[in-house]
């Protein structure tokens, strides 16, 4: 097998471990790190939960003394300050690893090249790009806010063949089958944040909380995304569900001083962007949009989605029923039009993932 090839299985082994932590280490990314010498795997770990030691950590570990001269397989650029664990790239030098092979880099300012040097200088050999692209999907949020300052926005749909999410009376429940909204967990799972609006939870006193995963046994180890609620007029009543986990809702509204003796977090009234970058700002960098047509085409009108991911169920509602979307055009040039990335049937729907082209056709 030649080394590229090898690089490529170890790497993969590496991947899969990281998405262990895919829905309990926000706000960290999700890493995973192999150990191997001499061909043979040595010592292997994934990053379980902000604030308990890293990948690299719990595989330097297992491979005890087999560390001196083996090779290092990591998901994300090993860190190189002091947080809550010390720098991961020290601990492979300590280590005695000969060589490391990374597939993404960190544009963390904290890190961003700054493992890697750390590595070099102890005259480490450093290979990178090895499965980057698949790497990157584990932590695509995390890698965008870094970059640029905004969380990475996936908005959810879920309608009839002729693109009603609900009947003219708001009745919405179901339009899809249990298995497309157990599938909708995972997406909530692996989110910061989940934004809706203040209709949204006057109609439905929806959770938008996380309470089943397929392969997961205790809900408790899931990091809950925070709430976020657009109430631009104050108009969220203290009896609705939502609140019986305060600690976990945003309010984006008039400040409130009863939302406030709750312990809810409240933003000021401020554009689309301005909250995703506020978000950010609380280390929030996966959000989920499940919102009405108004909302869901706002942030798609203003170019602020990055996945559009769309259940669509083998129903007709009629033309009388609520549109997914409200947005008016009056020429073809200002269609929104979209990638398709994947389609899957979920039980009797099916779910499609697309991504935006933003460019006019």
């Amino acid at each position: 097998m030649s080394e590229l090839n090898q690089d490529q299985v170890w790497m993969q082994r590496a991947i899969r471990l990281a998405q262990l932590g895919q829905y309990s280490t926000k706000p960290n990314p999700n890493v995973g790190c192999v150990i191997v010498k001499d061909g043979q795997l040595v010592g292997e770990g994934f990053h379980p939960r902000a604030g308990q030691p890293h990948a690299e950590v719990f595989a330097i570990r297992q491979a005890g003394d087999l560390t001196h001269g083996a090779t290092a397989y990591v998901t994300l650029e090993p860190c190189a300050h002091y947080g809550r664990t010390p720098p991961c790239a020290k601990g492979l030098v300590d280590a005695g690893i000969a060589q490391v092979v990374v597939a993404c880099s960190d544009p963390n300012p904290l890190v961003a090249g700054k493992g890697i040097h750390i590595l070099q200088e102890a005259g480490i050999q450093v290979r990178t790009g090895v499965c980057e692209a698949e790497a990157a999907t584990l932590n695509r949020g995390f890698l965008k806010a870094m970059a640029t300052g905004l969380p990475y926005v996936r908005l959810k749909v879920a309608s009839s063949l002729d693109g009603r999410t609900a009947m003219a009376s708001g009745e919405s429940k179901w339009i899809t089958g249990a298995e497309a909204r157990l599938d909708v967990q995972h997406w909530r799972a692996i989110s910061g944040a989940v934004i809706t609006g203040i209709d949204t939870i006057l109609a439905d006193d929806c959770l938008l909380n996380v309470r089943q995963l397929p392969d997961v046994e205790d809900i408790n180890t899931v990091v809950q995304p925070k709430r976020v609620i657009l109430d631009r007029q104050g108009r969220l009543p203290l009896d609705t569900q939502i609140l019986q986990q305060p600690d976990t809702v945003m309010v984006m509204g008039p400040f409130r001083p009863e939302l406030a003796q709750l312990g809810v977090i409240q933003l000021e009234i401020q554009s689309l962007e301005s909250l995703l970058r506020t978000l950010k700002d609380f280390q929030i960098y996966d959000v989920l949009v499940e919102a009405g047509a108004t909302l869901s085409s706002a942030f798609l009108k203003q170019a602020l989605v990055d996945e559009l991911i769309s259940y669509v169920a083998p129903t007709l509602l009629g033309q009388s029923a609520r549109a997914m979307f409200n947005a008016e055009f009056t020429h073809l040039a200002e269609q929104l039009r979209f990638k398709l990335i994947d389609v899957s049937q979920v039980g009797n729907d099916v779910r499609l993932r697309l991504t935006p082209i933003q460019e006019s056709i």
